[in-house]
């Protein structure tokens, strides 16, 4: 019988056999194991496996009458251990054979799903120095800072030259720069921008709105036809609409103010994080001509849109004329600036009087005792 099996399971392994896709390969070797499973089954070496029993159970006994999946498993696991044991059972199921496939090469991925290498050109981000403790500090945090952690620090760099230069390091409070990444909230805030403005116009008439359909088209009874009392029935071509838009619709809700403040967090945190926030001294640039601007943003690698942000809404003349016909370089007051509009571009500019603003405000809702809602003014604790 030993060797009867073993003819059969050489005649599988052929060396013709090698270049064959791997889910007939697969398929191959759980042929030869539940070959010679059968032949020592048919030996009188099957065995119960249930529960790990020490004797057999009185339906395995015999091996002729067995024919049970679990002796060829409990071969399999003689041999190759629990491991292929689950292998092969995940296998049965579909599912495995899926999983080996694609663990080959290219081969097993169909040819229209192979996206090219070059199929998106990113252009590559310039890491900005490491951090230089012998640098001056240009700017300290005026919230004092946790003692248990410390200020992150940035480099502070300039509009006023074409060349990226580092004029000292600036004190970022991490209470709004390195707070723990809660993606849930970014799209909590950033869906909440996108409709709580929103207004839907869709209207569609009810059969009481359409015009006409006032008289009964025939008869209720001898017509033979189905009964009916109005043209301008649901049930017409050209009749009214059951359950339709009924605008003008408003989706206007509100999120509490502390997932909105933490929102905020979240996305200077994350720009902050992945390089794409910077800290400049102003908003000065020796030049309105807006290619100054785009010159600058391409040797800096700063991507393909900036959100430039000041404390005043009354910015310097020369970056409003430069900015005013750029579409990717925007300006925006700190009083205005959102998740959705930092998160749409690609880097985030900061003045240090930005950073002064929105540490101040952020942190004054972490601490504040008086309720927002309803809304009395003045606070006795606002900022």
């Amino acid at each position: 019988m030993e060797e009867e099996t073993d003819s059969i399971s050489g005649s599988l392994t052929s060396e013709q056999s090698i270049n064959d896709p791997p889910s007939q390969q697969l398929y191959r070797y759980i042929a030869i194991f539940a070959i010679r499973g059968l032949g020592h089954m048919m030996e009188g070496e099957c065995s119960d496996v249930r529960g790990g029993a020490e004797e057999a159970s009185s339906r395995h006994s015999n091996a002729p009458e067995c024919g049970h999946v679990c002796c060829i498993l409990t071969f399999l696991e003689a041999q190759c251990g629990m491991m292929f044991r689950g292998i092969l059972l995940t296998c049965w199921r579909g599912s495995g054979i899926r999983l080996f496939s694609s663990s080959f090469a290219e081969s097993g991925i169909p040819p229209n799903l192979i996206l090219p290498p070059d199929l998106k050109n990113v252009p590559t981000k310039m890491q900005r120095p490491p951090v230089d403790l012998s640098q001056p500090i240009l700017r300290e945090c005026k919230i004092p800072v946790p003692s248990h952690i410390s200020p992150k620090l940035v480099w502070l760099e300039t509009l006023k030259d074409p060349q990226d230069q580092q004029l000292g390091l600036v004190h970022l409070h991490p209470d709004v720069f390195s707070v723990p990444p809660r993606i849930d909230i970014l799209h909590q805030v950033v869906t909440w921008q996108r409709n709580f403005k929103r207004i839907s116009y869709a209207k569609a008439k009810t059969r009481a709105e359409v015009r006409g359909g006032g008289r009964k088209p025939w008869q209720q009874k001898g017509s033979g036809r189905a009964r009916h009392g109005s043209i301008r029935s649901p049930l017409w071509r050209g009749g009214g609409v059951t359950h339709g838009p009924r605008g003008p619709t408003s989706y206007y809700y509100m999120l509490p103010m502390k997932v909105r403040v933490l929102g905020l967090k979240m996305a200077l945190t994350t720009k902050l994080a992945q390089d794409d926030l910077y800290i400049i001294d102003s908003l000065d640039v020796p030049s309105p001509d807006p290619e100054y601007l785009t010159d600058l943003v391409k040797q800096r690698h700063w991507g393909e849109s900036v959100l430039i942000v000041d404390v005043n809404e009354n910015m310097p003349e020369n970056i409003l004329n430069a900015t005013a016909n750029l579409k990717k370089i925007n300006l925006i007051p700190a009083i205005g600036l959102n998740v959705y509009s930092m998160l749409k571009h690609d880097t985030v500019l900061l003045t240090v009087g930005a950073v002064d603003f929105l540490e101040e405000k952020l942190l004054w809702q972490d601490s504040r005792y008086s309720a927002l809602y309803p809304f009395r003014l003045p606070y006795s604790d606002f900022p």
